[in-house]
């Protein structure tokens, strides 16, 4: 009677320790509804075995976007002479290279378009802009917007062969700079990995139902808020920390 009175109250104080545990998950999950097991794990300064234990044991599961956003019109043109010169690299200087895509955002029968551009070295998104075309100006005023944050000119910028980044102008605008041009191959995503892992979690992030803004404007003080979030607060399953704080660390050492 003794030992079964004694494995009960051991129970009952697991199953309190995990209800805290939850409560703890819950509260990271409704700050960062796409984070997995691991960020979490991190936020918290806990083993991963432990918190992927307690999302299972009470079905607690990230926020996950099904459908990505296929740019069909560009699957039909011949692909590019350009080659992927990132394969492999592991820059650690910031402000080398720098991957850039771009999504799209619906908001009450309209449509906003994204660009971003992230320095590979530190996973920073240093440059964006926000358009309601997907042109070659959208790309391009992105990329200025990185040049002016990081106040250097990058060797290389990879990107997919969208007609944005195919474009006369675009090409024109990085050879003068004597930047090199790397491009993923055509239909092959994970050639520009970075960029894809970013868009995953940025709808997430950025909340999905966007016709709760009152404005276009409130939507878009939110995007960069979004992103403004990744780059400060977000942890990055590589880095462990976010970008903004491996980069004060980079500049330590």
């Amino acid at each position: 009677m003794y030992l079964c009175l004694t494995y009960q109250q051991k129970q009952q104080t697991q199953d309190l320790a995990d209800e805290i545990l939850k409560e703890q998950v819950l509260k990271v999950l409704e700050l960062n509804p796409s984070y997995g097991h691991r960020r979490i794990a991190l936020e918290l300064h806990l083993g991963r075995r432990k918190i992927r234990r307690i999302m299972q044991k009470y079905d607690l599961k990230p926020y996950k976007r099904k459908a990505r956003w296929r740019k069909r019109r560009d699957e039909r043109r011949e692909p590019e002479k350009y080659q992927n010169l990132i394969k492999g690299s592991c820059p650690i200087v910031p402000g080398t290279i720098l991957a850039g895509d771009f999504t799209y955002i619906q908001y009450q029968n309209k449509i906003l378009y994204v660009a971003t551009y992230m320095d590979l070295a530190t996973r920073e998104i240093v440059g964006w802009n926000i358009s309601n075309k997907h042109t070659k100006e959208l790309v391009i005023e992105a990329l200025l917007d990185a040049i002016k944050n990081l106040n250097k000119i990058p060797q290389v910028i990879h990107t997919d062969q969208g007609s944005e980044y195919c474009s006369k102008e675009y090409l024109s605008f990085l050879t003068s700079l004597n930047i090199q041009i790397s491009m993923s191959k055509k239909s092959s995503p994970w050639e520009n990995g970075y960029q894809e892992s970013f868009f995953n979690n940025f709808k997430t992030d950025l909340g999905l139902e966007f016709d709760r803004f009152n404005s276009l404007g409130e939507l878009i003080l939110e995007i960069h808020q979004t992103i403004n979030y990744y780059n400060k607060k977000r942890i990055h399953i590589t880095l462990k920390m976010s970008p903004e704080e491996f980069k004060r660390r980079l500049r330590r050492n």
